[in-house]
């Protein structure tokens, strides 16, 4: 196996048990490893404190262990793949009639840094966001059939725009095991078609379900307006919740057909919903004050901390907007998915857009990801999903 060696004093935040080496905390690396390969890493005194997935970039190594003698072969991934299920299982997601869509693996959150995997009624949905877990993938969906057994039919593999384009790996989308074209899962309930062949994510946003509860318990007889609604998840929740009105908005087509379908899955026939595929500014620019219910829910505004400064800007044209027109006494929630924007950037923009905008505003609730998208504790970068529900007198 390669080796890995650190320069002096890189070792300390492995020590704490971060799963990430950078590229720039290495002195050399015995022999060339290819991309996806294991490595055992070693401190600049020759102690060994590590073994990862090799890559080229920024994070040279992800973590898979801090144990040398533990082996990365199919009972390692069939053992991290039970815990996460049993962890699942502990807070009640595995057995639910009423809900059946939840994220078993969630890369550094679960100890397996690059892989995510989503259940979607019979069928999970995997995605590699490192060569590593690409070339393992065969070995990981075998341990997922395993510890699933009986659980899941299909096993989709959903990793061509995840993976770094400078490895050279060609993914390919397609089933690793079965090939059911039933796509419809359940959450509280509530019915979704999930698009894993062409969807963002693994075709649909996990993430989200327990602030979509939330936001069901506020619609009772409000005008709602849900920007970058994507498949219409708070849409449909604040129709079951009783909104007088719904408009979901999307500047993608394809979201908004997904949408109504969602809508009719649900509400067949329902006139208090209407979708519009149109620019979010454009959109909020031309409406006028009729909403007291407003979700903003953006795509990431920033990848990277290079990008940080343009999406703390955006974060506040696009509040200062709902600020502005959202009827008196009415609820915001407002949210960012961007991992570089930290809980203390995007309060500070959106405070500040409540400031520009000269209204009195009061933080009712203050959200994150659900707890099968889990931050460890050593890795605080996990904590990316961050959201404010707010009442604007």
């Amino acid at each position: 196996m390669y080796k890995v060696h650190l320069k002096p004093g890189k070792e300390e935040s492995l020590k704490r048990f971060h799963p990430w080496i950078f590229s720039g905390a290495i002195a050399h690396i015995d022999g060339e490893p290819e991309e996806g390969e294991v490595v055992e890493v070693y401190t600049a005194k020759k102690e060994f404190i590590a073994k990862g997935h090799f890559q080229i970039g920024s994070i040279a190594v992800r973590v898979l262990t801090f144990n040398q003698d533990e082996n990365i072969d199919n009972d390692f991934w069939t053992w991290k793949l039970q815990t996460a299920f049993d962890m699942r299982r502990s807070i009640g997601l595995t057995d639910n009639a009423n809900n059946n869509t939840y994220r078993l693996v969630h890369g550094e959150g679960d100890n397996l840094p690059g892989l995510v995997i989503d259940i979607y009624a019979r069928t999970a949905v995997m995605q590699a966001h490192s060569a590593g877990m690409h070339l393992d993938r065969m070995h990981i969906a075998e341990a997922l059939s395993q510890v699933m057994e009986g659980r899941i039919d299909n096993i989709y593999y959903k990793s061509e725009t995840t993976l770094p384009f400078k490895a050279d790996l060609y993914p390919e989308n397609g089933f690793l095991k079965g090939g059911s074209s039933d796509n419809v899962a359940t959450e509280y309930g509530l019915k979704f078609h999930i698009d894993w062949l062409k969807g963002q994510k693994t075709g649909f946003f996990v993430d989200q379900r327990e602030n979509r509860s939330l936001l069901e318990r506020y619609a009772q007889g409000r005008a709602v307006l849900n920007m970058f609604c994507y498949t219409g998840g708070f849409s449909v929740y604040a129709m079951r919740g009783g909104a007088r009105l719904v408009h979901s908005v999307d500047s993608s087509a394809k979201a908004i057909d997904l949408t109504n379908k969602n809508m009719e899955l649900n509400f067949p026939g329902d006139t208090r919903h209407t979708a519009y595929a149109e620019d979010a500014f454009k959109y909020l620019d031309r409406m006028g004050d009729q909403y007291d219910l407003i979700i903003l829910d953006p795509p990431a505004f920033a990848k990277h901390r290079d990008a940080l400064r343009n999406a703390l800007q955006g974060y506040r044209k696009l509040n200062s907007k709902a600020f502005e027109k959202i009827k008196p006494g009415g609820i915001l929630f407002t949210f960012s998915c961007s991992q570089a924007v930290s809980k203390e950037n995007f309060r500070t923009a959106v405070f500040t857009a409540a400031a520009m905008s000269g209204r009195s505003v009061r933080i009712l609730h203050q959200l994150t990801q659900p707890a099968d998208h889990p931050v460890n504790i050593y890795h605080p970068e996990g904590e990316y999903l961050k959201g404010l529900v707010l009442y604007v007198e």
